[in-house]
């Protein structure tokens, strides 16, 4: 990847208006970012005020830098619970939306969790939920499914289940793919081999034009963790030269990189970009 081409940065913060999350990504040296476009934590939204809608889209006219949105945690879209699961939609068509007046091109998915009724009829919930949103969801951002860890009843934790939901939406051109480092590594996928079985299994799936965004973590947990805990770049048990090998694959050439890493006493989010833009330049 040339330096000229990188579109790289962190997940930030909207504290104190959604236009600030541009400021915040210029100030550290992003050339793109991520955000939760309201509270990941609540159902509610406060309503976007056009004035914020205006800010955040002359920073991004300013600046040149690319946003991408990322749904927030409570929505499951494989909830078996019915009530869950129609607030799960509700709030995945609001996204689009708010996501359509910011300007946004990508939000990022979790599948959710079928709770133990099954992966078949988990998917079944996610496919639906995805066409609902789309065809009453006034917008054209494209939903990005995000593989998983491979933790308890979840599911993409493969690229064949990514790859099935997409098949399963008619191949729907609104629909990527999210690729997170850590979640695969978790999942059993060797990043330190240069030719592990997660680029073979993308390529037997036919997955690699969908693949939009890449979640660029290292991982607290070993190989085949079955968890989801991201680490500083090159602190955790992938390693600098586990995540060097992914930079320099072809699937990830090219498209914008976000790092989801901690914010503790040993590094800020500023500390991991810099490391990760080293390891791009090496």
């Amino acid at each position: 990847m040339k330096k000229k081409d990188l579109l790289i940065g962190c997940h930030l913060s909207i504290s104190g208006g959604i236009s600030r999350s541009v400021e915040r990504a210029k100030e550290i040296g992003c050339t793109a970012f991520q955000i939760f476009t309201s509270n990941p934590r609540g159902w509610s939204k406060n309503e976007l005020s056009q004035e914020e809608i205006t800010r955040f889209r002359e920073g991004i006219k300013e600046t040149g830098i690319f946003p991408i949105a990322h749904m927030p945690y409570l929505p499951n879209l494989a909830a078996p619970d019915k009530e869950i699961y129609k607030k799960s939609v509700e709030q995945l068509i609001i996204e689009l939306e708010r996501c359509e007046s910011l300007g946004i091109t990508y939000i990022v998915t979790h599948l959710g969790s079928h709770l133990g009724t099954g992966e078949e009829e988990g998917r079944k919930r996610i496919v639906d939920a995805i066409r609902i949103a789309i065809s009453k969801a006034n917008s054209s951002t494209m939903i990005l499914l995000e593989n998983t860890a491979g933790t308890r009843n979840s599911l993409g934790s493969a690229p064949n289940d990514l790859a099935r939901i997409i098949s399963e939406l008619n191949g729907d051109k609104k629909i990527g793919v999210c690729i997170d480092t850590a979640h695969a590594f978790a999942a059993g996928y060797d990043w330190r081999e240069p030719e592990n079985k997660f680029y073979s299994e993308i390529n037997e799936v036919k997955l690699k034009s969908r693949i939009k965004v890449l979640h660029f973590n290292d991982s607290k947990v070993d190989l085949n963790g079955k968890a989801d805990r991201h680490e500083h770049i090159g602190l955790g048990k992938i390693g600098l030269s586990g995540l060097a090998l992914i930079l320099k694959n072809s699937l990830f050439q090219n498209i914008p990189i976000i790092l989801e890493t901690p914010v503790d006493d040993r590094r800020d989010d500023k500390s991991n970009l810099d490391a990760a833009k080293k390891l791009v330049n090496e």
